[in-house]
């Protein structure tokens, strides 16, 4: 008898019963469509807000993500009576300058937000694996956002739990800055506020790319800051792209203000001299930083004793 593979399945197939009692065979010649992914922006977290995992997600952020973070990363928190009185729920729009921003900023939302906050993640990045997107969502309550493309799920899905009284956080710059310098903000934050109704919250977070920058590979434990800003709304006449330079200035200010004081940061923002986070010309600083580099590492290269014939 012929044990081959290819014989056997011959065999077995011609003695089955044939559709409707297994599935049809597929034409050789015509494409199959592509199946439809449960991963990215197609991934459920609705498990994610049912109330166990709700409570199991803020034993992990006041029992372990708070105290691990005051141990390694402590922070400073700023402006909190400027949301004492901020309507719930609201959008809070912050820098990005590392994975830590998320762990960060989450357990030290003021009690009344931090147990009813989504975070917006990217869902090229967090939600390709399943794992991720499991870690992810439990232990963060992140849902999937695309970041370089707009996509109808990922708006509505945040459109709907704002509507529910979910607060969101989200990062406009799209990702993590590669240098340190801040990135211009994409206005998907403005228009999701626009559609809501729900005010926006500018934030500024100090101190995680020294700890872990997006090209670090070991954690620097070091102090950080958080400040708050007043909840801002879109104006009546104003469009999306106005609002966001608004959002991002407001973003810009924070920062100053942590590095100078409030006095001086009010000032230089009513004449409009506020430093931006990217810096006046971004390639320029680039350049310059590059030049030093070159001449530092020539000089210190150099022979230290003197040349002799």
């Amino acid at each position: 008898m012929d044990y081959r593979p290819e014989k056997l399945k011959r065999v077995l197939s011609s003695s089955m019963p044939g559709f409707p009692f297994r599935a049809p065979d597929w034409p050789s010649t015509v494409a199959r469509a592509p199946k439809h992914s449960k991963l990215g922006a197609n991934y459920d977290t609705e498990w994610s807000r049912t109330y166990p995992v709700r409570m199991v997600r803020a034993l992990f952020l006041d029992g372990v993500a708070r105290p691990l973070i005051k141990a390694l990363i402590p922070p400073t928190i700023y402006g909190e009576d400027r949301i004492k009185n901020a309507p719930v729920p609201v959008i809070f729009a912050a820098n990005h300058s590392s994975h830590l921003d998320t762990p960060l900023l989450t357990s030290h939302l003021p009690a009344r937000f931090r147990h009813k906050t989504v975070i917006g993640a990217g869902a090229d990045y967090f939600f390709d694996r399943t794992w991720k997107a499991t870690l992810w969502s439990g232990l963060a309550g992140a849902i999937p956002i695309e970041r370089n493309r707009v996509n109808r799920k990922s708006s509505e899905l945040a459109e709907s739990l704002l509507r529910d009284g979910w607060s969101l956080v989200i990062f406009p710059e799209g990702g993590r800055t590669p240098d340190g310098f801040g990135q211009v903000f994409k206005a998907g934050i403005a228009q999701l506020a626009k559609k809501s109704g729900v005010p926006v919250v500018p934030v500024f977070i100090k101190g995680t790319f020294d700890a872990l920058g997006k090209n670090s590979k070991t954690l620097k434990p070091g102090p950080t800051a958080i400040n708050f800003g007043f909840p801002m709304h879109l104006g009546e006449r104003e469009d999306v792209r106005a609002f966001t330079q608004r959002i991002q200035a407001a973003v810009d200010q924070l920062s100053h203000e942590l590095e100078t004081d409030w006095w001086t940061a009010r000032i230089a923002a009513a004449k409009n001299t506020t430093p931006n986070l990217s810096g006046p010309d971004k390639k320029g600083w680039r350049d310059e930083w590059q030049r030093t580099r070159s001449k530092a590492t020539k000089i210190s290269s150099a022979s230290k004793w003197p040349k002799t014939n």
